[in-house]
């Protein structure tokens, strides 16, 4: 077992995730490029085939932005917003249920939370709130923090038919937000967005370990991350834990039973645009399962989205019971990270994330996502339990069984999915 002390004293993964907080990641940019070459460059210390496969996207690129009511009120353009000017009677419509929209808002400046209620039964994202105020008329969207500390969120709107948005949209603070509220409720505000939109290019990172097989378990992360922080949390941790699996692996490479192919991919944050390139190219049925790190290292504990397949689950538990560490699984639908265009084809995938205590997506999507609030511990003690989890997901011993079209549209509907997937142009069936 020299490969778990070897792990836990690895600086591997730490220092590359010290590396990629220096660049501004934003799908397309020249920091994002600058990130992947690293990434490249470090999988090739450990792994065969390092290399880049390019794409080409819409870019985004911020420029200024405001609300004006008696004033300016601090803002930030959501990514893929269109630029423009936007005045109307200001609404407040709470959480920004599917229900809350059937007022009257043609014309109107909408502000919603970035949260749901305890009692709801499903996340609602960010796009599926925009694109239900587009559908109700609305002229402009304000998107508030629920999180305290005058930390305005972002997140991209758009979708994969028009990548940029139909009407100006921003994000406010918390506090910000309550105070646009109390003062200007049915008083008329300008939302106002510059950006600019040109043609870019990203990428995804290969890398592979193992026997040659034609069946590959991918070992997945995103490199990308929005402009406004370091990106520490969402995602350059993941891509760290890439990076220390591909060398923890190196050294149990024998017993690798299928190949494990390391995919860090572009361009998530924008639509999963990377990680659906490389589902539109490869066979699916080649893939055995999606081991997909978007969130971990930000808690100590582990929580599995294993998407209802009973192998994963299995294999999760089995690896959670042998390390003697908690390993939560979570057998519903998560359509919102880079497993997802494999899961639709009927793919296994598993989504991994560290568990916070906090409700949404806390410091991620803000300024305050930093690498100060992430722990080197933590990084090794779940590459060691990732590790485990992915030399069995490429044993011959574990059976994973595929899902097929019809099994999955009863799954997403009847977990209140398939409603926002429509109205956000994700229905892929």
């Amino acid at each position: 077992m020299h490969w778990i002390a070897e792990t836990f004293t690895s600086d591997t993964g730490w220092s590359h995730l010290e590396s990629l907080v220096e660049w501004n990641r934003m799908a397309g940019s020249d920091g994002e490029r600058a990130a992947a070459e690293a990434t490249r460059d470090v999988l090739a210390d450990h792994a065969r085939n390092a290399h880049l496969r390019e794409f080409d996207i819409q870019g985004w690129e911020r420029g200024a932005s405001s609300i004006e009511a008696d004033g300016d009120h601090e803002c930030l353009a959501l990514p893929r917003s269109p630029a423009g000017e936007a005045t109307g009677a200001f609404v407040d419509l709470g959480y920004g249920l599917p229900e809350d929209f059937e007022a009257d808002l043609e014309g109107k400046i909408v502000m919603v939370a970035s949260n749901v209620p305890s009692w709801y039964g499903r996340l609602i994202h960010r796009r599926e709130k925009y694109y239900h105020a587009v559908e109700a008329g609305a002229a402009g969207f304000v998107f508030r923090n629920h999180i305290e500390g005058c930390l305005a969120p972002t997140g991209s709107v758009g979708t994969a038919e028009a990548p940029i948005g139909e009407i100006p949209a921003v994000g406010v603070s918390k506090e910000v937000g309550s105070t646009l509220a109390r003062r200007f409720e049915g008083e008329e505000l300008t939302v106002q967005v510059d950006c600019e939109t040109p043609q870019a290019t990203s990428q995804n990172v290969h890398a592979e370990l193992g026997p040659d097989t034609d069946e590959r378990v991918l070992v997945t992360s995103h490199v990308d991350a929005h402009d406004i922080a370091e990106g520490a949390m969402d995602n350059g941790a993941g891509t760290a834990m890439v990076v220390e699996l591909a060398r923890a692996l190196a050294a149990r490479e024998a017993e690798l039973e299928t190949k494990v192919e390391f995919v860090c991919f572009g361009a998530e944050e924008v639509g999963l645009l990377g990680s659906e390139y490389l589902a539109e190219q490869v066979d699916q049925s080649t893939i055995k399962a999606v081991l997909n790190n978007d969130g971990v290292v930000q808690g100590r504990n582990l929580t599995f989205y294993t998407h209802g397949f009973a192998g994963l689950r299995a294999a999760v538990e089995t690896v959670g019971d042998r390390m003697g560490h908690p390993m939560e699984v979570n057998p519903q639908l998560g359509p919102h990270s880079d497993h997802w265009p494999f899961v639709v084809h009927g793919t296994p995938g598993i989504h991994v994330y560290a568990e916070t205590g906090a409700e949404g997506r806390g410091w991620g999507h803000t300024r305050a996502d930093t690498l100060d609030k992430l722990e080197k511990r933590d990084l090794r003690e779940q590459a060691v339990l990732l590790t485990e989890l992915a030399v069995a997901l490429a044993s011959r011993e574990t059976e994973l069984e595929r899902k097929d079209e019809a099994e999955l549209v009863e799954r997403l509907e009847q977990e209140d999915l398939a409603e926002g997937m429509k109205i956000t142009g994700d229905w892929p069936f």
